[in-house]
């Protein structure tokens, strides 16, 4: 196959440099149907090479494959963290955090940041993972959970509080539409800012590019990571600053137990005048596959489990806890001027290479559905700019009361697990209001509960507005249309 005889610069004006790219790469079999592609199929295959850096690509492939891994670099040690408050000092610490916290939330200075830019294929669906339906009763979406979660927000400390969504190129439209078939949930459409991150070419494991048909490239998003490049490409950040924001709540899409723009967590953030600051919980197990916070030559590192060498693993303190527990769920605090300065640097966030089974065909145009890992994606990781924070603040909080993240289709954190934990930790903020609520020989609640935070954000607003001689029969939703 030569290339002056596939295409002439009169016919894609522009496009040669791209095709010639593929060749030199070795990516010549993304052509192979090229004579039986129509028009449109032709632009868009083209589409799909003109934003791909091929050598880049390569580069990425055998910096991932072909070297062994360098090991970690430093001695670490347990990072200073926020425990979860126990004694009155303690508790009181959390409520001087909380009102600085709610300051600057009436002020206006923290807004959303949503991480949703997954199919939801590990869940058997093709849709957005916003749009499953999720809470125990309703059924509504994560996307509107975390609607409401804002929009309830919002009415208790009198502000705005601007949400950005990051979405990816396949589900951006779908995304967009959801919202706005749902009238974007009660809130106000100028608040809520959609955009997406890059997407980078999957290969197999020889580093040759998959296609799942002849006129398209098999593409992947390049990680929550990439919402630190995504936030500069794309404006984002000198859009928050216009709106007076001066710190980011970071989340992911699919856990529905977060607590959004968390005053307390944002006032340890304040008070500290910390860059980048992480919620944890504390690992179940030693060998739970959970990434792990430690201090790493002093500053905060994110190690995964299998980094960590079995004596660490095992390791514990005088008190019988693991020495290693501090286990990431994805929840930041990160300061926008701290952003700024990051990008000063360059490439602060490498690429990692993620094995995986994605369905192809082959060079008959066969369609493949693999049951063992075939390609490898390559995806960033947030959590890597850990390693330029100077100040940092880590906050324990409850895995049963603000950790269910919906990642499986059935078995531990599934839409099964997601709905038992809401109606349990709905079901403890009823006993705390003096309900009668049953449970199994499990500790889960005998039935169904669901709150909708437009009726209740927290423990504290379902004391005060529940009705304290209600008969819990096994079923109850409580909620309150959005005005």
């Amino acid at each position: 196959m030569k290339l002056d005889s596939m295409i002439q610069e009169k016919d894609y004006p522009g496009y040669k440099r791209y095709f010639r790219s593929a060749f030199e790469a070795q990516q010549h079999h993304i052509f192979r149907w090229w004579s039986e592609l129509n028009a449109e199929e032709k632009k868009h295959l083209l589409g799909q090479i003109s934003t791909i850096d091929f050598q880049f690509i390569q580069k990425l492939f055998h910096e991932n494959t072909q070297q062994v891994a360098a090991p970690i670099q430093g001695k670490i040690s347990p990072p200073q963290i926020i425990n979860v408050p126990h004694s009155s000092f303690e508790k009181k610490l959390a409520h001087e955090a909380r009102i600085r916290g709610e300051d600057s939330l009436r002020k206006g200075e923290i807004a959303v940041l949503t991480v949703a830019g997954g199919q939801g294929t590990r869940l058997g669906s093709n849709r957005p993972k916003g749009t499953l339906p999720i809470t125990p009763i309703t059924h509504k979406s994560l996307f509107r959970l975390h609607a409401e979660k804002i929009h309830a927000t919002q009415q208790k400390y009198h502000t705005c509080i601007p949400w950005f969504i990051m979405t990816s190129e396949s589900n951006d439209f779908i995304s967009q539409t959801f919202f706005q078939s749902h009238q974007f949930f009660g809130l106000d459409p100028k608040q809520i800012c959609f955009f997406t991150q890059k997407m980078l070419p999957v290969v197999d494991l020889n580093g040759k590019l998959l296609m799942d048909s002849p006129s398209n490239i098999v593409m992947s998003p390049n990680g929550h990571g990439g919402v630190i490049v995504a936030l500069r490409e794309k404006g984002i950040l000198n859009d928050m600053k216009r709106r007076g924001v001066k710190n980011i709540f970071y989340h992911q899409v699919d856990n529905v137990l977060i607590k959004i723009a968390d005053p307390v967590f944002t006032g340890y953030h304040l008070k500290d005048n910390a860059e980048m600051s992480l919620k944890i919980v504390k690992k179940g197990r030693p060998e739970e596959k959970v990434g792990i916070v430690v201090s790493l030559n002093g500053h905060l590192h994110m190690i995964e489990y299998s980094e960590l060498s079995r004596e660490d693993m095992y390791a514990r303190n005088e008190n019988g806890a693991l020495k290693y527990n501090a286990g990431s769920i994805a929840v930041h605090m990160i300061n926008i001027d701290f952003l700024e300065r990051l990008y000063q640097k360059n490439n602060p966030l490498p690429y990692h290479a993620a094995f995986k089974k994605v369905s192809y065909i082959d060079e008959h145009g066969n369609a493949v559905k693999p049951h063992n890992n075939n390609a490898i994606k390559f995806e960033s990781f947030i959590f890597d700019i850990l390693k330029y924070v100077d100040r940092g603040v880590i906050m324990e909080v409850l895995r049963d009361e603000e950790f269910s993240p919906v990642k499986n289709t059935d078995g531990a954190d599934s839409p099964v697990t997601a709905k038992r934990d809401m109606t349990n930790l709905f079901g403890r903020w009823l006993r705390k209001a003096g309900i009668s609520i049953p449970t199994d020989t499990h500790g889960n609640v005998i039935g169904c509960i669901e709150i909708s935070p437009l009726f209740a954000l927290d423990e504290e607003e379902v004391c005060l507005k529940v009705d304290k001689h209600m008969q819990y029969t096994g079923f109850l939703n409580l909620h309150v249309n959005p005005s």
